[in-house]
């Protein structure tokens, strides 16, 4: 371009056939490309070109979108430099026009209209996983030890919090969904709702492919999902579908998934270069299931890591919350349903491997 724009008498020759394939190719109005006085070379018209542009020339070499009356009618356009090192030689303006964006716009309205509905039937799945999972832990409530009192406690609370996540983060979805609608940023609106529909589509799919996984635990990870996101936290999990279930009960397998989830995302969240955490699910040897949760925190604070696992000990002050329960809960009903645990460093790697029940035993039940 620079080249073209160069050559005062073929630059419109060279450069109309380039901007007329873009303009096709990237479903826009125009392309004008312009000498940095605002002289057209390029425009839809062929007696528009040599014309001054209408619409306004940057005061600074940098890009501008604004919404603007030109020999189109009124559009919306961004216009930017074209520099040769820090020289301006020209301009290039690309838009679409209000009337193309107004005849497209019931097409798309009902294609947010269904991607919507996809979401809320999805966010109605993950309802039905959290009231199953929520009667287990109910029904499963034993109440003759202080351990069980206390991991069912973890478990409403990890559980409540993850559900409480997952509504909010649908809310400012939808919100912003709406607000992008009505600026005319359709296919904003529906990034932004199918990257949520994704994300939870997955673990849908595994409950729908046969997974073993408990209900209440599918549905602490959809929460936690939404957790990350709002975070900002890049999360992925991987979940084989021949795993086995834990012989743990609902409420002892969302304590232990979600202490170590909610360690490692506030680990995560510390983190000054990339933010993720990654969760996996596998069967073990011997039947056995295999948890793993890593995540990108600086690792655990000095003199931590010996007394982890005690009651009390933790990287990060008491409060009502509970602070210091958490691993030592998990240890203790690992320990009791005869599993183990495995820490690792660089990065962060916790991997519980527990016992699995028997197919045989899940038809009885």
């Amino acid at each position: 371009m620079r080249e073209a724009l160069a050559d005062d008498d073929a630059a419109t020759e060279t450069l109309q056939p380039v901007v007329t394939e873009v303009e096709h190719d990237a479903g826009l109005d125009f392309v004008t490309i312009m000498r940095p006085d605002g002289t057209r070379v390029t425009h839809p018209t062929d007696t528009q070109v040599g014309a001054h542009y209408l619409g306004t020339i940057p005061d600074a070499p940098e890009p501008l979108s604004e919404e603007f009356v030109g020999s189109l009618g009124a559009s919306i356009r961004t216009i930017v430099p074209v520099l040769d090192d820090d020289q301006v030689v020209g301009w290039v303006s690309s838009g679409i026009t209000i009337r193309s964006i107004d005849a497209g716009l019931p097409q798309r309205l009902a294609t947010v209209a269904i991607v919507s509905l996809f979401v809320l039937l999805l966010g109605l799945g993950g309802a039905v996983l959290a009231r199953r999972g929520i009667r287990q832990l109910a029904g499963d409530l034993p109440a003759s030890t202080i351990r069980d009192a206390v991991s069912s406690r973890e478990s409403v609370r990890t559980l409540s919090s993850a559900m409480r996540a997952q509504a909010h983060e649908h809310g400012n979805r939808l919100r912003t969904a709406v607000g992008l609608l009505e600026l005319g940023r359709t296919d904003e609106a529906i990034s932004i709702l199918t990257e949520t529909a994704g994300r939870q589509q997955l673990l849908l799919d595994i409950a729908a492919d046969g997974s073993r996984l408990e209900p209440a635990v599918q549905a602490l990870l959809l929460g936690k999902a939404s957790a990350a996101a709002e975070r900002g936290i890049e999360w992925s999990i991987e979940i084989d579908p021949a795993a086995p279930r834990s012989t743990l009960t609902a409420v002892d397998a969302v304590s232990v998934c979600g202490n170590l989830i909610d360690n490692a995302l506030d680990a995560a969240g510390e983190s000054e270069a990339a933010r993720w955490v990654e969760v996996s699910i596998m069967p073990g040897a011997d039947g056995a299931v295999v948890f793993a949760i890593a995540d990108s925190g600086p690792g655990f604070a000095p003199g931590i890591e010996a007394r982890m696992f005690e009651e009390g000990v933790s990287s990060k002050p008491a409060d009502a919350s509970g602070r210091g329960i958490g691993l030592a809960l998990v240890r203790s009903i690992v320990d009791a349903a005869g599993g183990t645990i495995e820490v690792s460093k660089a990065p962060t790697l916790f991997t519980v491997t527990l016992p699995g029940r028997a197919v045989q035993e899940e038809g009885q039940r």
